[in-house]
């Protein structure tokens, strides 16, 4: 017994060892993240990369510029550069960023083995080692001595003050770290170079995503509403100018009956239901997991709470209306109409749109006749908020209200001379088939030229049937036009189709059912 209890004992004595030495090391850890000045280490703005997902980010990235930090994390040299690498990088990236989509910076850690034959890729040499250029660019990687290598060496960036300068001679810009967010004056004017709305397909991303948060964290699924947004989802996986936000959309359409049941209004559980609903609607990125990100581009006032998500929404509805086929017109009329009068919170816009709906007295049966009405409808909320702001001191004194197209962008729109800052956009002689020719050019071509470029729209010669999409379903139906569309879904798109169908059979909605015939 002596022997038992000696040992049991000793076993005491070594667990209250450990128990106070792991109780030293957490005090030490306590005064390790005090010390220092105070508080814990700050916040990385780089972006880590790896072989992994170097191409993807690069690829799929807003902006203009990328610089790439080769480094190994067990150098002392690498350590003590990171501040001047982060201090930098704080300008330009990240939700809170004061210089948004113009430059990303990023880091790759050469010391993984897995980031090896990447390092090598760019003839890594020391450490730390930056690149500049062109994201899409780096995927090319980089040899020394290269003729007209779009990718550059930075030779002059070892603090952060030497590299924003070098950033500076390199795009004639004046950044500085005492430069305030949104209190710029490197915002471009896109009253004269038709080209920036290239820039807008990040932004109507980010109004997708944005337009969807809004609705899952306001709860506004309601009966009444529900039929409302299936129909703008559908016209989304039809017709959106994005191909992340088309897959994404269509993903909501297919697992709708499951994330908003037809019986969550009738049952005694409404409530709770409804948080439920917006926990698995949280779930779903839209447009990928990277929307939104927290910044406009074409969209960016120049002060915080000027332009962006309205204007990226105008971007996204004239998007649509320029994509559509004429059987399509009054579907994609209603749906946008109905989304708006449903969704749109800011209630005397709301109201406004919803009047300019309801004075159509006759269905479109042309694209163009819709696109016109949209573009008529806008010039008049243009109109109405040009006196508004006028009056209340509240407009954007960098992107002023102005009636659209501005001749700059479109004089073959205008019959003659007259500056539609002169007279009113009623008053003006437009050239509705010039208008037209712009509205398709500008929010056709145009706003989809920097994902064609990148490669990030679908192969137009994959093509699915719209009965693959719509057959067994009380949906409302996609119209014609969705063929086209969804045939640039790649093969993803058949895949879901395939389940959808599966999933859609003994499934009833509250509203019309519409046939391709009748829309």
């Amino acid at each position: 017994m002596s022997l038992v209890y000696w040992i049991l004992i000793l076993n005491l004595w070594i667990l209250k060892a450990r128990s106070l030495q792991a109780e030293s090391r957490t005090v030490l850890r306590e005064i390790g993240n005090n010390n220092g000045g105070g508080g814990s280490d700050p916040k990385d703005y780089a972006v880590e990369l790896n072989v992994t997902n170097f191409d993807g980010v690069l690829k799929d990235t807003p902006a203009t510029y990328a610089i790439v930090e080769f480094f190994a994390h067990w150098c002392p040299a690498c350590r003590n550069y990171k501040p001047h690498y982060e201090k930098v990088a704080r300008l330009f990236n990240g939700p809170d960023a004061v210089h948004p989509g113009i430059i990303l910076m990023t880091r790759v850690d050469c010391a993984l083995k897995i980031n090896t034959k990447l390092c090598d890729k760019f003839s890594v040499g020391h450490y730390p080692m930056l690149f500049w250029g062109p994201p899409a660019k780096f995927s090319a990687g980089w040899e020394p001595n290269q003729a007209k290598a779009e990718i550059r060496v930075i030779d002059d960036g070892r603090t952060a003050e030497r590299l924003l300068n070098w950033i500076n001679k390199q795009i004639g810009s004046s950044y500085g770290f005492d430069d305030e967010k949104f209190e710029n004056e490197h915002l471009p004017s896109n009253i004269s170079d038709p080209g920036q709305i290239a820039r807008a397909i990040y932004d109507v991303e980010e109004a997708t995503a944005t337009a969807f948060d809004i609705i899952v964290e306001h709860k506004m699924i309601k009966s009444e509403t529900r039929a409302s947004l299936i129909k703008f989802v559908q016209l989304l996986v039809a017709h959106h100018p994005s191909r992340r936000c088309r897959k994404g959309s269509a993903e909501v359409l297919v697992n709708f009956d499951d994330l908003c049941p037809l019986d969550t209004w009738s049952s005694d559980r409404h409530d709770v239901a409804t948080n439920d609903m917006k926990g698995v609607l949280s779930n779903f990125n839209i447009c990928g997991k990277e929307v939104p990100r927290g910044y406009w581009m074409f969209c960016r006032g120049s002060k915080n709470d000027t332009r962006g998500f309205s204007c990226g929404l105008w971007v996204l509805m004239h998007s649509l209306s320029v994509r559509i086929e004429d059987g399509e017109s009054h579907f994609a009329f209603t749906s946008i109409c109905d989304f708006i009068h449903n969704f749109f919170i800011c209630e005397d816009c709301r109201q406004h749109f919803h009047e300019m709906c309801s004075s159509v007295t006759s269905p479109f049966k042309k694209a163009r006749d819709f696109a016109l009405w949209l573009w008529s409808a806008h010039n008049q909320v243009n109109e109405r908020l040009m006196k508004e702001e006028a009056s209340m001191k509240t407009g954007d004194p960098k992107f002023p209200k102005i009636i659209w197209p501005p001749k700059q962008l479109c004089p073959s729109c205008y019959h003659y001379s007259q500056s539609p800052k002169d007279k009113g956009s009623k008053q003006i002689d437009w050239d509705q088939d010039e208008v037209f020719k712009f509205l398709i050019s500008y929010y056709g071509n145009t706003l989809a030229s920097l994902y064609k470029e990148k490669g990030l729209l679908a192969d137009d010669g994959k093509k699915a049937t719209l009965d693959d999409l719509v057959a067994s379903t009380n949906a409302v139906v996609v119209p014609m036009g969705a063929a086209l569309a969804i045939a640039l879904a790649s093969c993803a798109f058949g895949a879901l189709a395939c389940y959808w169908r599966s999933q859609q059979k003994n499934r009833k909605y509250y509203h019309q059912l519409y046939s391709l015939k009748n829309i």
